[in-house]
Order: C-alpha cells, then structure tokens, then sequence
C-alpha cells in the first residue's frame, strides 16, 4: 500500500508539473556538470530536492547553460528576463524543483557603487601599527628568519619576497576551522604538526604580523560582497610602501599582486576604480592557488575580487594576536562602504559575544581618504 501511495504521489507530482509546462529531467546521481557557453565545469552542481527552488544563478548574457546529469540534459540561453523553472527527478522519486536565474555580474553591481563621500569627516579612533620593537614581533622576526628570507632587494621586492613565503609555508584550506591561537607563530606550528591548512583570514593574520615586526605598516582588509549575509568573501593584505608612497595589495592566498599597464603595483582602492572604469589591470603571472591552480585576471579581479570588493573593513588596531579570542577583550573595525551601501547604520555598531565574552566594535565611513589614511 505504502508502494502505491508513493507512487500515486509521484505521478500526481509529475502530472502537475506537466500542466504548468515545467520541463522534467531524470538523473540516477546527485552530481551535475554545467556547461555556460564553451565552458564545461564538472561536478558543479549538487542536487538537492529539500530546497525549494534550488537557484542556480548566471550573468552570462547571449550564452547557452547546460545542465548535464548523469543520464540526461537541459539548456537555456540566457538574457536578463531569465527565469527558467525546471524539475530534476533524482532516482525516479524524489523531485527537486530547480532554477536558472539571471543575476547581474558582479562587476556590474561593484560599477554601481563607485560613489563615496570624500567630504564626511566622522569621529573615527587613530589607527595604530604594533612597533617592530614588541618582544613578539621581534620573537617572529627571529624564529622565521625574515631578513634572510627578505632579502637583499628594494622595498618592493622585500614585501614579495615575504607574501611569497607565507603562500608556500601554508597552505589554504577554505574550509578549515580556525585554531584557537591566531597569531603567526602558532599558525604555523599547528599546520605543520597536524598537517592541516588554514583559511584566508588566518593567512592573512601570518602576513601582517610578518610585515609588522620587519617595521611596515601592514594591515588585513576584509573583503565583502553587497549583502549583509554571505558565504564568502576574502581577506588579503595591505601595505604602506615608502618607496612607492602608497598602500599596495598583496595576497598571501593567492601570491597576487596587482599592476598597472606600465608595471606599478596597485593598491585596493586602485584596483576598485580602476575595475569600474575599465581601465587596464595585469595581474602577476605567478598568482596561483596552493600551487596547483594558476590564476588568471579574468577569474580572479573580474569575478572573485570583483564581488568582494564592495565594502571594505580594517581592524584599526593592527598588532600582534588580534584575532585570537579572550574573555573580556575589545576589537575595533572600520568598514568603508559606497554611498549605495545597505548598512548605512548604526555608524558605530557594538556587538557583544555571549559565548566568547568579547566585545565587536565596527566603525562605518563613507569617506575613502578616513579609511586609507595617509602614512608618513
């Protein structure tokens, strides 16, 4: 009897979706390719039918969109009214009700929001940079050899030179849980002894606290896309050159860097106005994913950086063990969003962990001069 409900359910389901003309197609397993123009990414897409609808979204406007399961197809050519609704009936009983959307690029919305008020002057604490004279900066600077590891060469290629280091010491694992003790030296230890990788954020902890005690004025940005809730964003580097009198990027998960079209390395905001304008980037040749995949300007500026360039956030303290939490410990954030910014208050927002017992202070400016200031 359970055997004919089941299946009187199912042709009930299928006979519905019939009549709203939703095409069905039948797949044995969960795993999909998707294929967007000439591009054939395996393994891309998951089957889920307790998600209703499951929304595979798409900026690619004239191009075709396959979905391949193991059994059978479906395709869309995509243009901005995209909304296609279909049924992946997985093992022939359970329906997952499936959709291709339209969204915009992400550097479509980032050129939205290529205003800010450079005008606006809010009471924002002083940034301070932890002194290379600090007994743990000193104790980094020692047990990891930097100055031998930094070499010999300009400013520049000190700067590198480290970044270059930390991406090989470490690997990335994006889904890794953080250690406990987030400063460089522990970072490291804890990989190597449980053979283990960590996150961006964490990476990018190793770095500033590298930079920090061989005397540069380094911080982590944060980089976030528009929505309040995300799945991911990024966190990299910046630093104060005095040879260049400028902050740079620098990515110590991807050894990225970023230059101009005559080979001058660019900072963040560079980077940003220089995505919404159209202007020319080269990114290094060098840039790569744990050494095993390159990356190219294309997917990693135009699309992962691009989305994640939209709000910005610093820690206006940038010192030694920050991010590791302790019961009763205050950190403060500053966070530069474009005029267009869903989160344009509180300008101070307080938070309070009841878990940890920490305090979370964010700063919000609109004034991009406030939050990358000038460094003598």
């Amino acid at each position: 009897m359970k055997h004919l409900i089941a299946i009187s359910f199912l042709l009930i389901t299928v006979f519905g979706f019939s009549q709203n003309s939703i095409p069905i197609i039948q797949a044995n397993s969960k795993s999909v390719d998707i294929k967007v123009g000439e591009i054939l990414n395996k393994n891309q897409w998951t089957i889920m039918p307790e998600l209703n609808p499951d929304v595979y979204e798409v900026s690619d406007i004239g191009k075709k969109v396959t979905f391949y399961t193991d059994i059978d197809s479906i395709s869309i050519t995509i243009d901005e009214k995209t909304k296609f609704d279909f049924v992946i009936l997985l093992n022939k009983k359970d329906s997952a009700y499936t959709q291709i959307k339209y969204r915009d690029s992400y550097l479509k919305i980032l050129k939205k929001a290529d205003k800010y008020d450079n005008e606006q002057m809010r009471e924002i604490p002083k940034f301070t940079y932890l002194d290379s004279s600090n007994i743990h900066l000193k104790q980094i600077r020692k047990e990891f050899n930097l100055d031998s590891i930094a070499g010999g060469g300009n400013e520049v290629s000190k700067l590198l030179n480290i970044m270059y280091w930390v991406h090989d010491i470490v690997r990335h694992d994006g889904g890794s849980n953080n250690p406990t003790l987030k400063n460089a030296i522990d970072l490291v230890k804890v990989c190597k002894a449980e053979n283990r990788g960590i996150n961006c954020r964490m990476m990018a902890v190793i770095l500033n606290e590298c930079y920090l005690s061989l005397g540069y004025k380094s911080r982590m940005v944060t980089c976030m896309p528009r929505p309040l809730e995300f799945q991911d964003c990024h966190v990299i580097n910046t630093v104060y050159s005095k040879q260049l009198n400028k902050w740079i990027w620098l990515d110590p998960t991807f050894a990225a860097y970023v230059m101009d079209e005559t080979g001058e390395l660019l900072g963040l905001q560079e980077v940003r106005e220089r995505l919404i304008n159209d202007q020319p980037l080269i990114l290094n040749p060098e840039a790569n994913w744990n050494r095993q995949n390159s990356q190219t300007k294309e997917g990693y500026l135009y699309q992962y950086m691009a989305k994640n360039l939209y709000r910005l956030e610093v820690p206006i303290h940038s010192t030694y063990n920050y991010e590791t939490k302790k019961k009763g410990k205050t950190v403060e954030y500053i966070q530069l969003l474009p005029l267009d910014g869903i989160n344009q208050e509180p300008l101070v927002e307080i938070n309070k962990n009841k878990k940890s017992k920490m305090t979370y202070k964010t700063y919000i400016t609109n004034n991009p001069d406030e939050f990358w200031e000038i460094e003598k």
